[in-house]
């Protein structure tokens, strides 16, 4: 159910507070835990520090973000991948597929010396 029109967005009293301490110009960092702020078009320009449980990942405001909500940008678990051996192993695969290609590429061309 959404938020009502009267009320409007949610933003958190803090982070308004400090949007009117501090400049837009992106350099100084709003660090906040309020993930479930909706973003409005007064924020554009500034870059906030949210929490992400662990860090604070630093996020710039931009245009079309507006109307989402902080804790959209700033992830909560880290995806490390699917599979178990056999993906690995074709990992390692493509992996040294891709070093031997690169090698061949760096190498230099073979000299075309001697007579004609």
């Amino acid at each position: 159910m959404a938020r009502s029109l009267k009320k409007g967005p949610y933003v958190h009293p803090s982070i308004i507070k400090h949007m009117r301490r501090t400049r837009a110009d992106g350099k100084a960092v709003i660090k906040t835990w309020s993930r479930s702020s909706v973003i409005t078009p007064d924020m554009v320009g500034f870059t906030f520090g949210v929490h992400n449980g662990r860090a604070f990942i630093e996020v710039k405001i931009m245009e079309d973000m507006v109307g989402h909500r902080l804790g959209e940008f700033s992830p909560t678990r880290k995806f490390v991948r699917h599979g178990g051996k056999m993906q690995k192993e074709m990992e390692l695969k493509a992996a040294d597929a891709e070093k031997a290609k690169t090698a061949a590429a760096t190498s230099p061309a073979p000299a075309t010396g001697g007579k004609k």
